[in-house]
């Protein structure tokens, strides 16, 4: 299957074995933190660079432990000044690093199945109180991509344990039952994160989204609200309103992406073209299995699975700027403002601004999972991922702390009664 910018990727080396939403009662995780720790916190740094827009109600709280915004955000030469050169280049030239994975696949509640990818020996190595990090790639995308595997590696440097949640179809997960999955639909990733809960008692929990990943991470923050389980969450490149999108998606240049995911698209559902056939009602077999844009396929396939009337309908019910307002656990957005596919005219900055737990970073250059800058550029990992490491370590430190939370097993939500693991 071939790679696109933010996409499928050759499958990992593998080890057998959107609606409204009631606002919740108020709560305040990040506050509570903070008044544990603030004695043991360092000094200050001076502020962010001029370069980068820093907002959130979450700033005051959160921005000190992000010691590297004090620089100014730096792009490549020639990779990093126009956002679909950097798009592309990231895409197929940056480094694919080396990591040996055991896959475990999940049966979900409906019968279908997600694959998870696991670091092969973790179990062996790293504490049962290890904090975990789940990582959600872009749309077809999965642990074969080169900014999932850089995320990977980073976390695991410091002692984390990592799983890939590779979506149906993704990543060469099976697809068992005619449903893939959705910008809208959080059901798999509540079941995920339940799963990881159970399997790991002990450890605080923590996402990473990239792209359609991001939106249905921060649907789920938002929807789960004060109950999600998770103690922490990265948002990266979200679209965050899709109808805003959807709009940019098919003008000029960006028209290479959109064909180029259709393409990926159309290759995981011929694959799975059986459980499709006898589908009748709405659906529209011809049209997904010939898309050429990725409207014609959630127009013939992806609107009719979860219940909406039209593509155009499906976008603007599954929109995470809907949901973020009610996001109650620490959250940390980063998006490029001249982001092809993520137009930062559809960010949620009031909402951002008013919720107490959300911090936003827009960079002025990264195109869409690009951030060709920093230390490793233009090669090696992007900007973004050291930001991301200092933020998620600054929140273990912070909850691990006595007192500085609730206790696991009440912060836990665990909804596992129809969740089956099937080993590969």
């Amino acid at each position: 299957m071939p790679r696109c910018c933010f996409g499928s990727s050759p499958p990992p080396p593998l080890l057998s074995s959107f609606h409204g939403l009631a606002p919740p009662p108020p709560a305040a995780p990040l506050r509570r933190v903070a008044a544990v720790s603030a004695a043991r916190a360092g000094p200050a740094m001076s502020g962010p660079h001029p370069s980068l827009e820093v907002l959130g109600g979450g700033r005051d709280l959160l921005l000190p432990a992000l010691t590297t915004l004090d620089r100014p955000y730096s792009p490549f030469p020639v990779v990093g000044w126009n956002r679909h050169v950097e798009t592309i280049f990231a895409s197929f030239f940056r480094s694919l690093p080396e990591v040996r994975l055991r896959r475990e696949c999940l049966r979900t509640s409906d019968g279908g199945a997600v694959a998870l990818d696991w670091v092969s020996g973790d179990d062996r190595s790293v504490p049962p109180d290890s904090p975990v990090l789940i990582l959600l790639p872009g749309l077809t995308g999965g642990s074969g991509d080169s900014y999932v595997r850089h995320m990977l590696l980073r976390a695991r440097s410091k002692g984390w344990r990592v799983v890939v949640f590779n979506s149906r179809g993704c990543g060469d997960s099976p697809v068992t039952t005619p449903q893939f999955y959705s910008a809208s639909f959080t059901g798999d990733l509540r079941q995920v994160v339940a799963h990881v809960g159970d399997r790991y008692p002990k450890a605080n929990l923590y996402a990473v989204g990239w792209s359609l990943g991001a939106n249905i991470l921060v649907r789920y923050l938002g929807e789960e609200s004060h109950t999600c389980p998770l103690s922490g969450a990265v948002s990266l490149c979200n679209p965050f309103n899709l109808v805003i999108a959807d709009e940019d998606f098919r003008k000029g240049f960006n028209n290479i992406y959109d064909k180029a995911l259709a393409r990926s698209l159309r290759e995981i559902f011929k694959k799975h073209l059986l459980l499709f056939e006898d589908m009748g009602g709405e659906y529209n077999i011809t049209l997904a299995a010939n898309a050429k844009t990725v409207k014609e396929f959630d127009e013939g396939l992806t609107r009719v699975s979860f219940g909406f009337k039209s593509a155009d309908e499906y976008y603007a019910n599954s929109s995470s700027s809907d949901t973020i307002k009610h996001v109650c656990k620490p959250l940390l957005c980063i998006q490029a403002a001249n982001d092809p596919i993520a137009p930062a005219r559809g960010i949620p900055r009031e909402d951002i601004k008013e919720n107490p737990n959300c911090l936003l970073i827009v960079t002025p250059k990264g195109g869409h999972l690009g951030w060709a800058a920093g230390a490793e550029a233009p090669l090696g990992a992007p900007w973004t991922d050291p930001v991301v490491m200092d933020f998620l370590d600054h929140l273990e430190r912070r909850v691990s702390q006595p007192g500085a939370s609730l206790s696991k097993d009440e912060d836990r939500k665990h909804d596992t009664e129809n969740l089956h693991c099937l080993e590969v």
